[in-house]
């Protein structure tokens, strides 16, 4: 229920951790076509957030700064220094399996799902669950490089 309190509030954006940024930011920017909005390096962490429909080329870091704050459906992908160059580094929970259930997935709506699979199978992107797989055929899971699941929906045309 909507009260005077909260309204203009949005949700702005929900982390991930990553083990690899370069393979994150190919799977989620070059594969599934987000941009990078902005990037945050600290001491002992990097922070990428990214999202569709990105802040205009040229704009200004304070710019990018205010778009990110300012908007919905970002994703932030969280790096610890070091991960992705520690052989006995054994990955994150991705929420769906035990021990570390809790987070399930985040999902995209794409105009194409057929071709949007089948784009994603030929660059060798691996699945959850296909199309074809169990009841519901018209949606499928993938998995990005540290084994969070991606849903793909169908977008709805009104």
């Amino acid at each position: 229920m909507l009260s005077v309190e909260t309204v203009g509030y949005k949700l702005n954006h929900t982390m991930l951790r990553v083990k690899d940024p370069k393979a994150s930011l190919k799977f989620y920017c070059e594969i599934l076509g987000m941009e990078l909005i902005e990037e945050l390096a600290m001491t002992d962490f990097t922070l990428y957030f990214i999202g569709y429909n990105a802040v205009a080329e040229g704009a200004s870091s304070e710019e990018r700064r205010l778009h990110r704050r300012n908007r919905e459906g970002v994703l932030e992908l969280w790096h610890d220094h070091g991960t992705e160059r520690n052989p006995s580094f054994e990955g994150y929970a991705s929420g769906n399996e035990d021990p570390g259930r809790g987070f399930g997935h985040i999902a995209i709506s794409v105009p194409d799902i057929q071709t949007c699979c089948a784009r994603l199978e030929s660059l060798g992107v691996p699945f959850k669950k296909r199309l074809t797989d169990g009841r519901m055929k018209n949606i499928a899971f993938c998995l990005d490089p540290d084994g969070y699941w991606i849903e793909v929906v169908p977008q709805v045309i009104t």
